[in-house]
């Protein structure tokens, strides 16, 4: 093996395309995970990672939000609970390759400001805290005292607290984000942006209005006794692998699936699953029973057909289709909503759809003959302009059957980032309501903030605009992340000082402001002991089940704090030993955290008891448990009345979509293999249907600026290479972050202030040679 990352960044001109998979997972899946453990980690370090990812006597995998099986519901774990990309995530964070004060006396911020994602990310681990002086070339060593110091000095001199913003990416434990989100109030601002802004606080606001509760209502085992799963502008083959192992479950037991998506994604089609022989050598299981390949933006429509031919033939044969007892006794709004779907103009469901009305006739018939139905969606919805109405159009159809409150049914929105939901649980929020706040200040007797705070988005505009001046990141890669990279790249560069907390190097680092810190984290993976002895933290996946995560491997440095360590010093060096919260009391033993959470965060009493049971415990959620809708206005379900859009594009023009290839999670880049697409050793592509590229004149291969066209302005992403792909016609797709340069700042979600990255107009420039 080597601990030495690679020394030349991507070579586009290597780039090569082949023919798309009709599958995923398989023994490909196996070699890849043990080749990149293998380059990364070693052979051993591979074993004693990857035994104990998402074990109960381990560590929660810092990849995605899937769940484990739990006993309570009668499932078991497998003795490898990990997918391809769990494996890949592990390698990256455990790898042996190290960044410290060599590293960056070697290489200037100039230097490192023309290097890839890739690149930066394949470096290693950051093992040391370093600090950028203002007018300084060069990142240089600094003690973790006066880097507190440094930060605590600047957020004293803003003249409000609202200058300062306060990021979160997903990967952050549920106690470091209580504790986070602590010191932000004490210190007197709501400003906490964090991931789930750019990805589903559209859905979060959809369920919100619509169930009360802004998460979904199903488990793992629903997923299994379900009759329908309908799989919603997602690609779990490469977001959520371990999904895929559910609907194959779910599919023995007798359900079928449909997919909805612009993209035929191979791990939709037909899974080999690597945990049988069937998968191994076989030809593996086919899931979808249905690929409505459907165009960008039209799944409003889509839905609003379904309801409308389920009224129908309610309408026809009475008593036969809709839930009327439910709808009668649970739900508000359905007249409303009947009103506004029984008349529908079927060209402009065409038009939105691009499907043939035969196909959503039939998939209309299979929700209502299906008594156990489930509706899931990622970013493939959220990421729209009129992504809450979308969503809450799935609510509609779901209410119209019952499908909420009963196994084997309800909403399941898959969120993206491993504790993403338990963030937002733990108070890591702009817009906390008051009954937490109020609890905040009686636990701790201090005075909370009530101003609602600065999301991601408006956080980007504070900047640009001078209204905010220090910006703090705890993980993830703000400057990779989020939209309109020249403008964002500015407005970061603006601020007074910047800080990540962070276990590697990316683009954030290196887009700073006049004075920048990097304070280095353990890893999820890594052994976290304090005073007390080795610690636990814990985490929430995406179905609500709050469980421990224990790291099993040695830290990649001496030097390294965790990150509640970090955040509980910087907090008493901020507000002072006298502060009533004991900050230093708090990072010796972490019981002393999960004690307050117990008393602050609502379905978290007896947390410590609880949470140390052999699954964790499940937060509570009524529509799901009792069918109670208590969270909304009017204590009921809602249908929501929504007006009929979807984008209309200019000729000559497509839409574009921002995604993820299957070598990366987020903004952290793998490797260079997209291999389900057919694409390898490069990322600069762009996905186009084959009769788009026959109507626009530009030829299979061709290199092309991407030019997106927006109100304020044009947007230029240069130099990509046109993949002919059988995607929806009219769309067309490329990978992220290379594309977000394309989502102008002020193109966002009505009502959830997402950035617009499912939706994006854009022209294909050919480049000419100079």
């Amino acid at each position: 093996m080597t601990d030495k990352a690679p020394q030349q960044d991507i070579d586009e001109s290597k780039l090569a395309v082949g023919k798309p998979k009709s599958w995923a997972a398989g023994i490909p899946g196996v070699l890849v995970s043990l080749k990149r453990g293998q380059e990364q980690m070693g052979a051993g370090r591979t074993v004693r990672a990857l035994r104990v990812l998402n074990q109960r006597e381990g560590f929660d995998c810092p990849g995605c939000a899937w769940p484990e099986p739990r006993e309570a519901d009668g499932e078991h774990r497998k003795l490898a609970e990990f997918c391809e990309n769990g494996a890949k995530a592990v390698a990256e964070e455990a790898t042996k390759r190290r960044v410290g004060r060599e590293f960056f006396a070697e290489h200037s911020l100039e230097e490192l400001d023309g290097r890839t994602e890739y690149w930066l990310g394949q470096q290693g681990r950051l093992t040391e805290p370093m600090v950028l002086r203002e007018g300084g070339t060069h990142y240089e060593p600094i003690s973790w005292d006066d880097a507190f110091e440094l930060v605590a000095s600047h957020l004293r001199g803003l003249a409000s607290p609202d200058e300062a913003l306060f990021y979160t990416s997903g990967r952050t434990s549920n106690e470091a984000a209580f504790v986070y989100q602590l010191m932000v109030r004490s210190f007197g601002t709501n400003n906490l942006p964090d991931c789930s802004n750019m990805c589903h606080e559209s859905s979060g606001a959809a369920l919100s209005a619509t169930t009360g509760i802004g998460k979904g209502s199903v488990s793992l085992a629903d997923i299994h006794k379900s009759d329908l799963i309908v799989v919603v502008g997602q690609n779990p083959g490469t977001n959520h692998p371990r999904m895929l192992s559910a609907l194959e479950e779910a599919k023995s037991r007798g359900a079928k699936v449909v997919a909805v998506n612009p993209l035929p994604e191979a791990g939709l089609m037909r899974f080999k699953n690597p945990q049988n022989v069937r998968g191994l050598v076989g030809k593996g299981s086919p899931l979808a029973d249905e690929f409505a390949q459907i165009r960008l933006g039209g799944d409003l429509a889509f839905f609003q057909a379904i309801g409308h031919l389920l009224l129908a033939w309610e309408k026809a044969a009475p008593g036969t289709v809709l839930d009327q007892e439910f709808i009668d006794g649970w739900t508000e709004g359905f007249a409303a909503y009947a009103d506004r779907v029984g008349e529908l103009d079927w060209d402009r469901i065409d038009e939105a759809t691009g499907l043939p009305r035969e196909q959503i006739v039939k998939i209309a018939r299979m929700i209502a003959e299906s008594e156990r139905t489930i509706y899931c969606w990622a970013m493939g919805l959220t990421q729209h302009k009129h992504a809450v109405p979308t969503i809450k159009e799935i609510a509609n159809v779901a209410l119209l059957r019952g499908m909420i409150g009963k196994p084997g049914a309800g909403l399941c929105p898959v969120r993206g980032h491993s504790n993403v939901q338990g963030d937002r649980t733990m108070g890591i929020w702009e817009k906390m309501p008051e009954s937490f706040l109020s609890a905040l200040e009686r636990e701790f007797g201090i005075p909370v903030p009530r101003k609602h705070g600065w999301d991601t988005v408006d956080s980007i505009r504070a900047m640009r605009d001078g209204r905010a001046k220090v910006f703090f990141g705890v993980g993830g890669n703000f400057a990779g992340a989020t939209p309109d990279t020249e403008l964002t790249e500015r407005a970061l560069r603006s601020c007074e000082l910047t800080v990540q907390v962070s276990t590697k190097l990316n683009r954030s680092h290196v887009v700073h402001g006049r004075t920048a810190l990097i304070l280095p984290t353990l890893g999820r993976t890594e052994r976290d002991v304090q005073a007390s002895g080795e610690q636990v933290v814990t985490v929430e996946d995406s179905m609500s089940a709050v469980h421990t995560s224990r790291g099993r491997l040695e830290p990649a440095s001496e030097h390294l704090l965790s990150e509640v360590a970090i955040l509980c010093r910087l907090a008493n060096t901020l507000l002072g030993a006298e502060h009533p919260v004991p900050w230093l009391d708090f990072i010796g033993d972490y019981d002393r955290i999960r004690d307050h959470i117990a008393n602050v965060v609502p379905g978290c009493h007896e947390y410590n008891k609880r949470v140390r049971q052999p699954d964790g415990f499940v937060l509570p959620h009524a529509p799901r448990d009792a069918r109670e809708f208590n969270g909304t206005r009017n204590g009921k379900a809602n249908f929501t009345a929504s007006e009929l859009e979807y984008p209309v594009v200019p000729e000559g023009r497509l839409l574009l979509q921002t995604l993820r290839s299957h070598d990366q999670y987020n903004t952290t880049i793998y490797g260079l293999s997209d291999r389900y697409r057919g694409v390898e050793d490069g990322r600069r592509v762009v996905f186009v249907n084959p009769e788009d590229l026959t109507r626009l004149g530009v030829a299979d291969g061709t290199l092309v600026d991407l030019v997106s066209e927006w109100a304020d302005s044009e947007r230029r992403a240069p130099s990509f290479r046109v993949v002919a792909y059988p995607t929806a016609r009219g769309c067309a797709a490329a990978y992220f972050p290379e594309a977000n340069a394309l989502v102008a700042l002020d193109s966002v979600a009505d009502e959830s202030n997402t950035p617009v990255s499912k939706s994006i107009v854009i022209r294909l420039d050919p480049v000419t040679s100079a």
